[in-house]
Order: C-alpha cells, then structure tokens, then sequence
C-alpha cells in the first residue's frame, strides 16, 4: 500500500482541537551511539553471512535431490545422500530461528529509510546491499523513481521484474535497475524476496501513475479554481471578523453603564472611565489585528497544498505554529509536578503563618501573657518570623522555579542581590534601627518625644523611619538610625498606667522682701488653678538660687496630659501673673531696675 501523508486541509481542521494534545507525545527515538551502530554494522553482516550461506545451502541442496534421483536403486548411496539432506534442512532450520531472533532484536533500534516521490512515502528500506546503508538505498530508490516519473514517455508495462537465483531486480525499460531485492530484505519484513519484489512494483506503479493524474490539465484547473474560492472565503472571513470587533468597540463607547467609575480595586480608583474606554478600545484593535494575521497565516498553508510545487511548504508553515504550541504544552505538562510542589509548600506556611499570627495576636489583647514579653511587641515580632518565614519559603521553593537551573537566572539573581546590598545600606542601616526601638520601647504612637532638636507627638512609626508632628502641626520625619543614636525625651511615660504624671516646672525670681511661705502659697494656688494640673500629688515648690538681688522659686505641678504642654504652660504662667498681683508682689523675672518715688 501507498503511505500517503495526511492532507493539509484536515490538518488545519483538527489543528485547533488537537494542537496541544500533540504535545503530550513526545518523539522517543534517538541517535544510537556509535557503539550501538558498530555492534548493529556487526550483527547485520552475520546475518547476511548467514543468507548467503544459505543460498549456498540451497544450491548444495538440488544438487543432492537431483543426486537423489540418479542414484534410484543404490540404496547405500541413497542413504547417504537422504542424510545429508536432513543435515542441510537441519542446518538451515536452526538458521532461521537465530536469524529471526537476530531481526527481531535489531529491529528495537534500527530506524528505516522512506522512499519517497514528491511527498509521498511509498515504503521504508531498512537493510543495507553491499556498500550501500538504507539510507543511501533509499534516496537512490527516490531518485530513480523521480525519473520515472519525469519521462514524458513513461509506459507503465516497462516497468518488470528481473530475478536470478533469490535476488530480485526491479527494471525499468531493460535498462534502470530501481530497486535490488535480495540478502535479508523479505527476511526482515516476513515475507520472500518474490513477494516483496510483487508488492513494491505495484506501489511503484501506483504511485506514478497517481502522480500523473494529479498534474493534468483538468486537476490544474481545478486548483486553480479551488484556490480561488479559499482566496473568496479568506476575504469574507475577514470581513466578517472586521464586523465584529467594530460593533465590539462600539458596544464598548455606547455602553457607559460597564466602565462604571472605571477599575477600582479595594476601594481605590485604579483607572478612570475615560482611560479604561481607552486601553479597552486599544485591546480590542490589537485583537483585531492579531485575528485577521492569524486568519491568513492559517489560509497559506490550505493555498500552499492546493498546489504540488508548494505543498512542501505545507508542513513547514504549520510547524511554525504547532512546534511553538507542543513545546508550550509540553512544558507546562512537565512542569506540574513541580507547580504542584510549589502550591502545596505555600500552603503550609501560609497556615502556619496563620497559627503564629493568632499566637502573637492573643498576645497583643492580653489572652495570652508571657513573662518579659511586653504586649505592643506581638505584631512586630510576627512581623519577623512572617519575613523569615516567607524568606524560608522562597529558599524551599526556588529549586522548583522555571528555569531556577539556567545560568541566565542565576546570573540575574546573582546581579540583584548585588544591586540591593549596595542601594541599601542606609535602609538596611535604619531598617536595624527600627527593629532595636521596637524592642527598646524608648516610646509609643502618640507619646510626646523630643528626638534631638525635634519636639512633638509621634504619629507613626515604621521599620525605616518614625514621624512626629510638632506643636505646629509641622510632620517631620527622622530617620531611626537618627533616633537611635541620639538622646530621647518621652513626655508621655509616666501619664499612664496609674503613673503620678509628667512634672511641668516654672522658675520665678522673687526679691528678699517677700516671706518665702508666702510665695510657696501663692505659686501653689497659681498651678492648682491651672487647666490639667493633678491635685494629687499636691504641686509643690522649690528654692533654686539665691541671687543677690532676689531669690528663684520653681513651682512643680503634676499633669497627665503631656501632649497639651503649652497650652498648661500658658495657663500657669497667667495664673501666676494674677496671684502675685492680687498679693501686691512684683516678680523680678526677668532683672530689672525700678526707680519708685518716695511717698511724702
């Protein structure tokens, strides 16, 4: 029979259902080594060392039956000759049994040879003939045959079969040997040489005749035409394919209920409904585009195999499409198990991120106490384990990446491990910073600081920096590595957890004339009365100096509320204003000379 290749035409039919199933199979065979070809070269000789010492066997053969025959009557030389006989047959039966066992074991790795003519492949040769391999065999077989098939005279009763002994020629015109059928040729398909000889000059015949018909007048016209009518249909497929994505992109201007407020993601606005009308119109182009040339890629193979001279340009456009589709689909084939490895592993540590985040924040609300562990570190140090913990993750699951092995990932990743080390030493610098006040607690999210030169309320703190807004509103962020290595002031620690308070302090000069008792009482009558000042504990009042033209007085009043300094500090000092002027005592702060008239 004709091996024929499989039409084009039902090639493209079945090419969108059955691209990427193609890919699961993949082609096994390979090269043999050069070993494996020497011990083949080997085991073929002695196979048709063996054929030819039974050809010799086979004359030896006749010439004993036609001893046979002449030596009617003499039965001692009958016997004789009838034993060497069943030695031959004997002989040659176990012959065969190792040749098939031969054949049989080469046949696992030996490849054959196509004959081909045009793009037909007409049979395989698979044994070699004196110096000739199968392969060299088979091309000169095709070529031969593509004479044939280029006579403008060809007559298909020139071609014949010439036989001696057990070797087989198949002629033609009296003059071109085509093929030679002999040694292991019928041996290794099961069948003999004559047989084999039979059924190859009809598949010759067959073929070029075939071949003929095919590029006649009538079917040239009728390609011709054929051609024409995919040529109709590829326009029509493309106007219709324009229709549609036209009516997609007006579907997509009129309908304004779809763009909504755009892409929003969480809550915030991604896009807005102009700009995502826009990015979805330029997709819908770009589709378009990518149809039609696909559309007319897909035709050319369908022209080209209308066509005998194009045809071979058939299976080379569809391989452009194919061999990217099976090589996709056969590595995401092979990389399941390892996607498969990946999710799982990510699925343990994100449930034991689960279990470690409920731990620590049981900690946080106090269900949970640990002596030496404060509450507010409970996130942060989930926090760590969290990093660690995905760091671990990306160690465990990198073997698994595509292309984790190549030398081009590995480079990159060599080259940003680089380009992080050095951009970051001052963020790896605060990012330490950060994790030692964390656990330093030198202040809270709220808590009054002073941090160098900076006062006011902490705002924020992060692992790189803590913000803090000043009396005037004004945010200034400090660096941790600042904050650590410079002195810190918390106004706001003592104000809480049943803490006495923050003591708030004012100095007056008082001259020597005023009884100190009687300072001590209106000072501490001035911060009584002051907004947010504790009665309990009392203010009190301390001697500071004594100078040489009056005596400093502190007054020292307890408040809880830290953050509100300036405005307790206004109050106090108006209140102290009003008391020492009701008592009639002038405050000597800042020193100043008074001229007073005397009183006559």
């Amino acid at each position: 029979m004709i091996a024929r290749k499989s039409h084009p035409t039902l090639i493209l039919l079945f090419l969108f259902f059955f691209g990427l199933i193609g890919s699961t199979h993949v082609a096994r065979s390979q090269k043999p080594s050069d070993t494996s070809n020497s011990n083949s070269d080997l085991d073929v000789a002695v196979l048709i060392r063996d054929q030819q010492q039974a050809n010799v066997d086979s004359l030896v053969k006749e010439r004993l039956e036609r001893e046979l025959k002449a030596a009617s009557g003499n039965a001692q030389k009958t016997l004789e000759l009838e034993k060497k006989l069943r030695e031959i047959e004997r002989t040659d039966s176990l012959r065969k049994v190792s040749q098939l066992q031969e054949i049989a074991t080469l046949k696992k790795t030996t490849k054959g040879y196509p004959v081909v003519l045009n793009l037909d492949t007409l049979f395989y040769i698979y044994t070699r003939t004196g110096s000739f391999d199968a392969k060299e065999r088979a091309q000169a077989i095709s070529e031969k045959i593509s004479k044939i098939y280029e006579d403008a005279f060809y007559n298909p009763d020139s071609l014949r079969i010439n036989s001696l002994n057990d070797s087989h020629d198949i002629i033609y015109k009296k003059k071109l040997i085509i093929l030679t059928i002999g040694n292991l040729d019928g041996l290794w398909l099961g069948k003999s040489n004559a047989e084999l000889a039979k059924e190859y000059l009809n598949i010759i015949k067959n073929s070029v005749e075939s071949e003929k018909k095919s590029h006649s007048l009538i079917n040239w016209a009728k390609r011709i035409g054929l051609s024409l009518l995919v040529i109709l249909m590829l326009i029509a497929i493309i106007k219709i394919t324009n229709y549609f994505f036209q009516k997609t992109a007006n579907y997509l201007v009129n309908q304004k209920i779809l763009l909504g407020n755009g892409l929003v993601i969480k809550k915030t606005r991604i896009l807005s409904p102009k700009y995502l009308e826009g990015i979805l119109l330029k997709i819908n182009s770009v589709a378009k585009i990518i149809v039609i040339l696909l559309i007319i890629y897909l035709s050319l193979p369908l022209l080209f195999s209308i066509f005998p001279e194009t045809e071979s340009l058939t299976n080379t456009l569809l391989k452009w499409i194919l061999s990217p589709l099976r090589a996709a689909g056969k590595a995401i084939i092979d990389y399941l198990p390892n996607l498969f490895t990946i999710i799982v592993v990510y699925f343990i540590f994100r449930y034991i991120l689960k279990a470690i985040k409920f731990f620590f924040r049981e900690i946080r609300v106090g269900n949970v106490k640990i002596r030496g562990f404060h509450q507010d570190w409970a996130m942060p140090t989930f926090n760590i384990l969290k990093v660690i913990l995905y760091a671990f993750m990306l160690v465990v699951i990198f073997p698994y990446l595509p292309g984790s092995s190549s030398p081009a990932f590995q480079g990159v990743s060599v080259f940003l491990g680089i380009l992080l080390s050095l951009g970051s030493s001052s963020a790896t610098s605060n990012l330490v910073a950060g994790l030692v006040i964390t656990y330093m607690r030198p202040f809270k999210v709220g808590d009054r600081v002073k941090i160098g030169e900076v006062t006011g309320d902490v705002v924020e703190k992060t692992m790189l920096v803590t913000r803090i807004r000043t009396i005037k509103n004004e945010d200034v962020t400090v660096p941790n590595s600042m904050v650590l290595s410079s002195s810190t002031v918390n106004y706001s620690a003592r104000t809480k957890n049943n803490e006495p308070g923050l003591i708030l302090h004012y100095t007056v000069t008082i001259g020597y004339d005023v009884p100190w008792k009687k300072v001590y009482t209106l000072l501490s009558n001035a911060a009584l009365a002051t907004i947010h000042i504790e009665k309990e504990p009392a203010p009190f009042v301390l001697q500071t100096n004594l100078d040489d033209f009056s005596i400093c007085y502190q007054i020292n009043a307890y408040t809880l509320q830290a953050n509100l300094q300036a405005g307790i500090y206004s109050n106090l000092l108006e209140n102290i204003q009003d008391e020492f002027n009701k008592a009639g005592i002038e405050i000597l702060s800042p020193h100043y000379n008074v001229i007073r008239k005397e009183e006559k």
